[in-house]
């Protein structure tokens, strides 16, 4: 016999229609789930009022006090009782639940802060007098004669003090604060062209302010450039590509960084809709599409990206919080922003994150001693009689090979060149190249990598498969038997690749044919690679993606090993063709393929300035 369900009640259930301020409080966990959400909504408010300056300030990370105040069109005293009633609004007249085209239109939010906490709001149009109206825990309003200019002025003072269970949900003061400063950075990227204001409130002691952002001037690309720079950072804007796009009636701005400029999270992704801050799978799912083939796994873009349609074409009403948002044909946005996204990083060509030179001067430079030591005073080691001689470098640890004929000058030609003129090769893996103003360090293998990988992927774009080298005697490799049903599976997508395989009995598959732009290659590794790309992959993703990984896999086996020399015109050679390959400045991986170091910060190193 089963024990009866606690939550179940054995007496008939009588239904009731729940009173106005139980419908509001409900619907209020909706819609303000934090301090944050209830900045969201009025600052949203306040733009969709036409305001051109915001100002919020909280106290105790948003729970004591929320603050906002525009300088936009305002609000009638006859108005203020229907503002906080719910899902009346200004914005739409019910008629067409598409065409949005605000921020707000539910009609939810200020009741629903009303319903929670103690509200005022205080609101003047232009050419009438200024009015107030209290609400207290979902009580009834009063309005009274006020005095603010024209604008809107809203207090929310002890949020969630009518629904105490709410506030143990709550994090520190700390936490919720930074969850508002991050709300607004996301509304002020959102709208550059106005100026926004945050000020912390400390129950003792004077505002501080949090953020200071004035408002942007020209063009949006331009307004938006200068946002970015002032709340993202220059570093980002400087390693960041311009985005233009359309397609089908959606258009794609913004500015996407560098693949070496990645961050360990997706903090810094910015995604936008109509203008609209949203956080919506598809786009995040075509970002990771867009740097598949530059980013490591773990690594996540540093973007800025407006996605802009007809409001027909997107729909915004999928939850209360209106975070969410369904597209009418979501293959058409997803193709757009992976490809406007590829494009524009392959128009970077070799270009390599500026953030990386900078963290190699940072390791250069030595700890500070608290006496400082010159080279003078420290014990001098045997000097050779002879400098040039052909052991010095081996004699003092060095592994490096100069190119004599042009150890003193540099070609013009060459070190005009971005990349600069080969100098030296050291560790059999690191090209020392000089330019006009500085030196460029290459790490060889990662730079032949990409360059093998782009040259396979032309070679299967272009002429439809990759063409192959037979082997004068096959290769069996013996792999464990689920390992070799898996690459015989995909056996005709692998032969259009250049990898010819077929069965050899149990576990064992042999290897007829091998990709002929690798050379001369080790295929059980080759194998053994391409069977552990496939298993990550397995049928997750799509074909285009799985086939672009195993290239990429390939193309590690066809590469400049480390620990191989090269002559002065193989180095440059590699430099010229960096140049010309799109994508070059980094790895399949992700990792960056050259660092530039500029003479003046290398005097400095050497207290030259």
């Amino acid at each position: 016999m089963h024990a009866a369900d606690p939550n179940i009640s054995q007496a008939r259930p009588i239904i009731r229609q729940l009173d106005e301020a139980a419908i509001n409080r409900i619907a209020a966990g909706e819609v303000v789930e934090r301090p944050a959400s209830a900045v969201k909504e009025l600052v949203e408010n306040a733009l969709d009022a036409g305001a051109t300056r915001i100002e919020v300030a909280y106290a105790a990370g948003g729970k004591k006090l929320i603050r906002v105040v525009d300088d936009g069109h305002g609000m009638a005293e006859a108005d203020l009782p229907l503002a906080v009633t719910r899902h009346a609004t200004s914005k739409i007249d019910g008629t067409d639940l598409l065409n949005i085209r605000t921020f707000g239109f539910r009609g939810e939010a200020l009741p629903s802060l009303a319903a929670v906490g103690r509200l005022k709001i205080a609101s003047r149009a232009e050419g009438m007098p200024a009015a107030a109206i209290f609400v207290s825990g979902g009580g009834k309003p009063e309005v009274r004669p006020d005095a603010v200019p024209r604008g809107t002025r809203v207090e929310l003072r002890d949020l969630f003090y009518a629904t105490p269970a709410r506030l143990k949900f709550l994090q520190s003061d700390r936490a919720e604060a930074q969850a508002i400063a991050d709300t607004l950075r996301s509304l002020a990227i959102a709208e550059p062209q106005v100026a926004f204001i945050l000020q912390e409130v400390p129950e003792d002691g004077p505002a501080r302010v949090i953020v200071d952002l004035p408002a942007e001037r020209g063009p949006f690309a331009e307004a938006l450039r200068q946002r970015l720079k002032r709340l993202l950072g220059r570093d980002f804007v400087e390693n960041a590509i311009a985005l233009d796009a359309e397609r089908e009636g959606l258009s794609l701005r913004g500015f996407a960084a560098l693949p070496t400029f990645s961050r360990g999270t997706g903090a810094a992704q910015h995604l936008f809709v109509n203008r609209r801050p949203v956080r919506d799978k598809m786009m995040t799912g075509a970002l990771r599409g867009a740097y598949a083939d530059v980013l490591p796994r773990g690594r996540f873009p540093a973007v800025a990206l407006f996605l802009d349609c007809d409001p027909q074409l997107v729909d915004v009403n999928v939850h209360p919080a209106k975070a969410e948002v369904r597209f009418r044909d979501p293959g058409v946005a997803r193709g757009l922003i992976v490809s406007g996204l590829r494009h524009a990083l392959a128009s970077a060509g070799h270009r390599s994150a500026t953030t990386i030179s900078g963290a190699a001067l940072g390791a250069f430079r030595a700890a500070p001693e608290t006496a400082r030591v010159y080279q003078m005073d420290r014990p001098r080691p045997v000097t050779p009689s002879v400098y040039a001689s052909p052991g010095f470098a081996e004699d003092f640890g060095l592994s490096a090979r100069v190119e004599e004929a042009e150890t003193h000058r540099v070609r013009d030609d060459r070190a005009d060149a971005p990349l600069g003129a080969a100098r030296a090769q050291v560790h059999e893996n690191y090209i020392i190249a000089q330019t006009r103003d500085g030196i460029v360090i290459v790490d060889q293998h990662a730079a032949h990598e990409r360059l093998v990988y782009e040259r396979l992927k032309a070679l299967r774009r272009d002429a439809g498969r990759v063409a192959s080298q037979p082997l004068l005697v096959p290769e069996v490799v013996d792999l464990p038997e689920p390992d070799a049903a898996r690459l015989l599976a995909h056996a005709g997508s692998l032969a259009e690749l250049g990898l010819r395989i077929e069965p050899f009995g149990g576990g064992a598959v042999a290897v007829q044919e091998v990709p002929a732009i690798l050379g001369q290659v080790d295929a059980a590794a080759l194998l053994r690679d391409v069977v552990d790309e496939l298993s990550e992959d397995g049928q997750s993703t799509a074909i285009e993606a799985r086939i672009d990984a195993v290239l990429s896999r390939m193309a590690c086996h066809g590469s400049v090993r480390s620990g191989r020399q090269l002559r002065a015109d193989e180095m440059n050679a590699l430099l010229r063709e960096m140049e010309a390959t799109p994508l070059s400045g980094q790895c399949n991986h992700g990792r960056p393929t050259w660092i530039a170091l500029k003479l003046s910060d290398i005097e400095k190193l050497f207290e030259r300035t």
